[in-house]
């Protein structure tokens, strides 16, 4: 049984040449032309609609877009060309050598990007952020790298090291797990000296054997403490079926280890716990096993981890649910080499980074920017439990990458199959990988009324059309699905949803922190916190930061006859300084935060602006406060909302290696506050999504999106002169006599599509599913490229 199947607990990472894949491996890789990667339907013209695409020409180059194939190859060279760095091509590395670890766009300072959008100057040169790992000393570390002005040009070209967007001044992180496949064999040592332990207990072993039945996984991050670094680790059942469930198969049977230094001889297990108790050392462990009274056994696997149907039918569910058509065909343009894309009013570009995944650039509404940049920073799942490794256990998932975690979508569930779909791609140890089809584009109709009203006299009601961009995630035993939505009266919302399977601990009679929900399985009680950045620039980059509030208020009027009238007012004051925005939402919603310029005012006299404001499920911030895992590495996590100066050295509220030395991490977003003016300056927000989970039997097999959900709008406040969904011709007005006959009906221009729609344009697509395609980049080989599995 292989040591680290599905299971996100395992902190062995790429970096330390083991990763740990949601995934067994897929077939033998197979190879792949690229020319079917994208999803691009057509049909004929007869009936409803071709479906064509609605091509079009992005006004700018996307200047946000990851490097160019062409890029990754020179850049990568070029590093290897650098003697003094020691670079050993990855293909051939061990975990004592330097290797570069991702490659990826230094995104460019906004001023300089502003200028080339607006069409005041060139075109921002690129350079490119490299990320290396030097593992050939006692200490590894990684690095990062700028390297630019690309295109590579002998004695143009330069490289140094990146410094200036980190707190701590340097873009160095101590790496203390780079021997990952020295922890595994050392993990399944112990393993095997105490299987007579683990059979008697657990029924299994798990040391290395093909007949193992249990694994073993690895808390994260690290703990550190003082001058060690220590791992708790803990024995989960294998799962037997189809499905891997191995989060929800824990066994409470867990060891510290003392990983310090890289001598796997000096490692040593410091500690055992099993239901409740606590051994300091191996020797008093085989001695308290003898004495237990209650010995629980395993959670095993069974048809109650599968996902597949089981039960008894719903009542006519054999017939096939509503689905939703574009009969007319897209009413969207896209712009598939720039990544730019078009709907009603709104414009805009994407990226895909592997550590944060989906980005959104420059959006505009009628070509005036509303939006310089909009996405996510970094995804927190923080746990509590009574046992050890729970307890230790908080992870940040751009560690993992939420880009490369980005897999072909399922047409037709995943996202209508309707829906336009774009490839993504992102490179790692030193090869590109492209995931087709793993961004989606579609509008749907919600369903209600953006608009209605009913008079004695007529009804009016408009239609409620929604574009939005999708991708989802799998992180491990967690699939996050991550939406922007735009919408007729110019608000656009950003969506996170969850499933898949929880990590469940072990249940020990004890529900201080979860529900009993299975034999032995408690549903382990964690944190979820989802941080995004949201740079607005209203009417300019000159912002202020207004704050309204409902307060009660007993007041006498001159009306009132000298008596106090108990009623409320709004209070309206302006965030002054960096020090007064760290924002925790008010008791009751009473209060509300928009993004104004006070120097352009409309013609009432009010400061236009955007506001912000949850809009569906939950939003949390973190509860553990000072967290002893975290340390200072997701600071941004402790309150729901931050404003801030904009400023080109603090492009991130985080980093994804800060979870390698989260005491001393490269970016520490406590340090971004030091009390600068929020007064018409250029503005930045920062707000948390996410829930507090405390999962129950619904839970199982996995989470459903239905409750584990959040979501953040952002909507006009004075900024328009109207409801601009009033321009659209998709409402009706309905006039009706006092005997209730319509006696007219106003339908604006709409038209009914009256011709046939062929059914079978909208079956899902199930036969075109695409893992990866891993296109090596040294040796360059354009001609090996191969299709995997996911994780494959």
């Amino acid at each position: 049984m292989l040591l680290m199947v599905c299971v996100r607990l395992c902190l062995l990472s790429f970096l330390g040449g083991v990763l740990a894949h949601p995934f067994v491996p897929g077939p033998a890789a197979r190879p792949h032309s690229l020319d079917r990667a994208s999803k691009k339907r057509e049909y004929s013209t007869t009936g409803c609609s071709s479906e064509k695409e609605v091509a079009i020409t992005a006004p700018t180059k996307n200047i946000f877009q990851s490097l160019t194939d062409r890029e990754y190859v020179q850049v990568t060279e070029f590093l290897h060309q650098q003697k003094e760095l020691n670079l050993t091509a990855v293909v051939n590395s061990t975990s004592w050598d330097n290797v570069i670890v991702t490659l990826d766009l230094l995104q460019p300072n906004k001023t300089d990007a502003l200028t080339y959008l607006e069409g005041y100057g060139p075109v921002p040169a690129r350079y490119a952020r490299a990320t290396l790992q030097f593992n050939s000393q006692l200490q590894p570390y990684i690095q990062e790298y700028v390297v630019g002005p690309l295109p590579i040009k002998n004695g143009l070209t330069r490289y140094e090291e990146l410094n200036y967007i980190f707190t701590s001044g340097h873009g160095r992180t101590k790496v203390y797990n780079a021997d990952g496949e020295a922890i595994a064999t050392f993990n399944l040592k112990v393993g095997t000296e105490i299987k007579d332990i683990t059979k008697r207990l657990l029924n299994g072993t798990a040391t290395g054997a093909d007949d193992d039945n249990l694994l073993i996984a690895g808390s994260d991050p690290l703990i550190h403490s003082g001058d060690r670094i220590y791992q708790w680790n803990e024995f989960y059942s294998a799962h037997s079926g189809e499905f891997f469930s191995e989060t929800i198969l824990p066994s409470s049977l867990q060891f510290k280890v003392d990983i310090t230094g890289r001598d796997p001889s000096k490692w040593e297990v410091v500690g055992w716990y099993y239901d409740g108790q606590y051994w300091p050392t191996t020797a008093a462990f085989r001695k308290g096993v003898k004495t237990l009274t209650r010995r629980p056994g395993p959670n095993l696997d069974g048809s109650w981890t599968s996902t597949d149907q089981q039960g008894g039918k719903l009542p006519r569910d054999q017939l096939y649910p509503p689905i939703s058509v574009q009969p007319d065909g897209p009413r969207f343009g896209v712009d598939r080499e720039q990544n730019y894309i078009e709907w009603m009013d709104f414009s805009f570009f994407i990226s895909n980074h592997k550590e944060t995944g989906l980005q959104l650039h420059d959006i505009r509404y009628k070509g005036e920017r509303l939006i310089y940049e909009f996405g996510l920073q970094e995804a927190l799942a923080h746990y509590a439990s009574q046992d050890p490794l729970h307890a230790s256990s908080a992870y940040l998932d751009t560690s993992y990458g939420i880009g490369t975690s980005q897999w072909n979508l399922v047409d037709g569930f995943d996202c209508p199959s309707h829906a336009t779909y774009l490839n993504t791609t992102f490179y790692i140890s030193e090869t590109t990988h492209v995931h087709p089809n793993s961004i989606c584009l579609f509008e749907y109709d919600a369903g209600y009324p953006i608009q209605r009203h009913l008079t004695s006299t007529y009804v009016s009601a408009t239609k409620n059309i929604v574009f939005t961009v999708r991708s989802v995630s799998t992180v491990g035993n967690y699939d996050y699905l991550f939406e922007y939505s735009f919408h007729y009266d110019g608000s656009i919302t950003v969506t996170v949803r969850a499933s898949g399977y929880i990590q469940g601990a072990f249940w020990s009679g004890d529900g201080d922190y979860g529900f009993h929900i299975h034999d032995n399985l408690s549903g382990s009680m964690h944190d979820h916190v989802i941080n995004f950045k949201l740079d607005l620039d209203i009417k300019g980059r000159k912002n202020s930061l207004l704050k309204t509030e409902f307060v009660p208020i007993s007041q006498v009027y001159p009306w009132s006859d000298g008596q106090s009238i108990n009623t409320m007012k709004v209070n309206r004051s302006y965030i002054s300084n960096e020090d007064d925005s760290k924002i925790t939402w008010a008791k009751n919603g009473v209060a509300a935060y928009a993004v104004v310029n006070k120097d352009k005012l409309n013609k009432f006299g009010e400061a236009p602006g955007y506001h912000i404001f949850p809009n569906s499920g939950s939003t949390a911030h973190l509860t553990v406060q000072s967290s002893s895992a975290l340390g200072q590495s997701a600071n941004w996590a402790n309150h729901n909302l931050y404003a801030l100066q904009h400023h080109d050295t603090e492009p991130k509220s985080a980093y994804a290696f800060n979870s390698h030395d989260p005491h001393h991490p490269a970016v520490d977003f406590a340090k971004f506050f030091n009390g600068e003016s929020l007064d018409q300056e250029d503005i930045v927000l920062y707000f948390n999504l996410g829930m507090h989970h405390l999962p129950n039997t619904a839970d199982l097999p996995n989470t459903v999106t239905t409750t584990a959900v959040s979501s953040m709008m952002i909507a006009p406040q004075n900024y328009f002169p109207g409801d601009l969904s009033r321009r659209t011709i998709h409402q009706a007005r309905l006039t009706y006599n006092e005997k209730s006959i319509v006696t007219d009906k106003k339908t604006f221009g709409t038209k009914q599509p009256t011709c046939a729609y062929d059914m079978n344009k909208s079956a899902p697509d199930l036969s075109t599913f695409v893992g990866e395609i891993e296109i090596p980049k040294f040796p360059w080989n354009p001609s090996g490229s191969l299709q995997t599995n996911p994780g494959g």
